[in-house]
This record gives structure tokens, sequence and C-alpha cells, in this order.
């Protein structure tokens, strides 16, 4: 998989270059993140501008704009569509029931049946996002679709090895699926932006967060977590989007190689450097002496009866065709 995505990619890009037209308008893209700047999402938008820039004999270049420097989660949607920003990463639970059908992917245990790998599962929503999620993002282009890993749970002092022990902990979340499975399970959700979980976490203003071990490393948790649950319960999903009045200030030429070089291909290979990264970040927690609880297959099976409802419950509340893309997702 790893060797196929990567050379289509470089395919794609090289087979541009000899074909840029010397007439093209030089352009450079302001992309807008809220994540840390050693977050894989940052990486990767370099790593694919050096390519644009490359192909383009630095026609096409991008700025990245990380830290949430020019707005917060839940402004990046609006910043790409008035134009503040030509590109941003949105994270979906963070403006609940705006993206209802994308935020179904992140639904507790659920995956497609190839397995639950990020580069499976971004892959697979990018594949999907024509057909059913164009219309909850209006005025911009997906570029790529991102879910991540899924989160596990981290806790600052409380062992997790007896899930009854999740009763009543304030526990770091984002979007309404991860509220919806921690009242599952007893506990109390608090709404807190990713990069102030770590300082909540020390100030006992909550017990644990919800992340992929990944994220850890940027957020670094580990310092203030004493033990993580795995497997992970649920993801959280991304969307990599492009504002319309962006796209169509540029040249046919450079639109063309904007279209090449996104799309599923690229949300695989962003999907493979969340899966080596999520095993860098599972080593950080057990370098830095964090606990790695392990459920059992009867607490797995415990798990998913107890989220059976919110499954089901968030399916029909999104209505439409709803069902039809979670089989689909899910095939």
């Amino acid at each position: 998989m790893r060797l196929s995505t990567l050379t289509a990619l470089t395919a794609l890009t090289l087979g541009f270059t000899a074909s840029m037209s010397a007439g093209a308008m030089a352009e450079t893209l302001r992309i807008s993140t809220f994540v840390p700047p050693n977050h894989a999402f940052n990486r990767a938008l370099a790593a694919w501008g050096e390519e644009l820039s490359e192909a383009t004999d630095g026609e096409l270049t991008v700025e990245i704009f990380p830290a949430g420097q020019l707005g917060p989660p839940p402004r990046q949607f609006d910043l790409v569509r008035s134009g503040g920003a030509d590109i941003s990463v949105i994270l979906n639970g963070a403006t609940p029931g705006r993206f209802p059908m994308t935020e179904l992917a992140g639904l507790p245990l659920t995956h497609p049946s190839a397995g639950l790998d990020s580069a499976i599962t971004s892959r697979r929503l990018t594949e999907l996002a024509p057909e059913y999620l164009a219309g909850e993002y209006e005025g911009t282009r997906i570029l790529w679709m991102a879910v991540t890993p899924p989160l596990k749970i981290h806790l600052s002092s409380v062992d997790p090895s007896n899930l009854e022990n999740l009763q009543g902990l304030r526990i770091r979340y984002a979007g309404t699926t991860w509220q919806q499975i921690l009242e599952a399970l007893g506990a109390s959700p608090v709404p807190v932006p990713p990069a102030e979980a770590a300082d909540a976490m020390s100030r006992g203003v909550v017990d644990g967060a919800s992340f992929p071990f990944e994220a850890t490393m940027s957020f670094d948790l580990a310092p203030v977590s004493e033990y993580s649950l795995e497997p992970g319960l649920a993801s959280a999903t991304f969307a990599v989007i492009m504002g319309d009045d962006a796209y169509n200030r540029l040249s046919p030429e450079h639109q063309a190689l904007i279209d090449a070089t996104t799309g599923p291909d690229r949300a695989e290979w962003f999907g493979m450097m969340w899966d080596e990264g999520e095993a860098h970040g599972r080593q950080y927690m057990v370098d830095a002496g964090v606990n790695i609880v392990t459920m059992d297959a009867a607490q797995i099976t415990s798990m998913t009866e107890a989220f059976s409802g919110i499954v089901s419950e968030s399916i029909d509340a999104v209505g439409g065709d709803a069902a039809g893309f979670v089989a689909a997702y899910t095939e």
C-alpha cells in the first residue's frame, strides 16, 4: 500500500512539472491550522507544498500558519469561506452539529471492514466525500478527509483496568459522539481545546483526555498521564478544505495540479503518516512510564453493547441517506 500510493503521488506531480505553462500566475496559498507546528498535519501540508512548488518551478507555493494563528478550531471553516485563509484543516467535532454526516465516520467501534488503520479509513472517507459529504462544505472544496487512529482515554491517576473506575471522572472530549461515549461510561465530558488538555489535567480540571497516541506527543500528555486505555473507542474526523474563491483564482494548470495531488491517494498517504505516528506516540507514552491498559474481549463486548444505542440513534438523527453512508463506509 505504501509503495503504490507514494509512487502514484510522485508520478502525478512529476507529470505536471513538464506541462506547467510559462504564463501561469505566481500564487502563494495561505494555509491555516490550529495544531502545533510539529503536528502531522503541518508536516504533511509542508511536504505537499514542496511538491506543488517543485512541479511549478516555484510558481505555486504555500505558507502555513499553525497553532491557531489565524483562528481557533471552531472558526477554521468560516475562515476559508470568508477568504481569511485559502486552505484550512477542519476538526469536525469542534463545531458539533455542523457536519453531521461526516461525524458518522467517528461513531464508536465503526470502521471499514478492511481495517481501522488511518490509511484505510481516511482513504475510504475521501472516496465517499463527493457523493455523501460535499453538501456540508458549501463554498469550499474538499481536498482530502482524514480519520484519526481510534482515540484512547489517557488518565492522570485512575487505573482503568476496571471500567467501572471511569464512572464520575471528568474527561476532556471533542464532538458530540465522544460526549455520548463518555456519558455511556458514566464519566463527565468536559470540552477543553486540544492545546489546553495537558494543563487542564495537571491542574485537576479534568481527570483525563481522549486522544490518539500520536497526538499525545504534540500535546505533551505523557508528563501528566499515569494510564492509557486501549484499544481506541472512536475516531475523530478532519477535512482539509480549500475555498472556492481561492481555487477559482488559480490558473487552469494550477487547478489541475491541485486536483491531481489531492483526493483519495493523498488521504491514504497522510493516513500512513498518522499510523506511523500512532506507533511512535504509543512508545513515547511507554518510555515516559505511562501504564498501557489493554481491554480484554469481554470488556470490548461490553463496550460494543453500551454504544449500540449511540450508533443507531446517531444515524436516525442525521436522517437522509445516513444509513447508506455508514453502510458504504463500513463495507
